[in-house]
């Protein structure tokens, strides 16, 4: 997801994004909608968050494409 939607969804939210990194405020939307702040943990490519909007951008991140 571009960094521009993602700090739309965080204003939604009522949360400021300044100019915290993407990976960051994403963990920051995840705890505020009562989630794990587990974005870009899924190193071996494992998550059991079938259903997370985060997904395949976690899983990029996590290996360290993004």
């Amino acid at each position: 997801m571009r960094i521009e939607l993602v700090r739309a969804l965080a204003r939604s939210l009522g949360i400021h994004s300044g100019k915290r990194a993407k990976a960051e405020l994403i963990k920051t939307i995840q705890l505020e909608e009562g989630n794990f702040d587990c974005f870009a943990s899924a190193h071996l490519g494992q998550c059991d968050q079938a259903h997370c909007l985060w997904r395949e951008d976690c899983f990029t991140t996590a290996k360290g494409e993004a």
